[in-house]
């Protein structure tokens, strides 16, 4: 999978998962919401800061957000 689109699925399943809006977590991280659908949708390249600053807000390791896809249950 391309790790573009892969941080972009975490980071919206984490961001979901903590019940925040693309507007809230782009004001606690610090980065626009424009920049965080980009981001969602698999369009940006972020950097390694910007995988800590993203990570932060969400309280988790920024390793987190490169993790595969968890399985769906059968």
């Amino acid at each position: 999978m391309d790790m573009r689109r892969l941080v972009g699925l975490n980071v919206r399943r984490l961001r979901q998962e903590r019940g925040l809006t693309q507007e809230q977590f782009a004001e606690a991280s610090g980065f626009s919401q424009q920049y965080i659908s980009d981001l969602e949708r698999g369009r940006r390249n972020p950097t390694i800061v910007s995988l800590y600053e993203l990570a932060v807000p969400l309280k988790v390791e920024p390793v987190e957000l490169l993790k595969p896809l968890p399985e769906p249950p059968t």
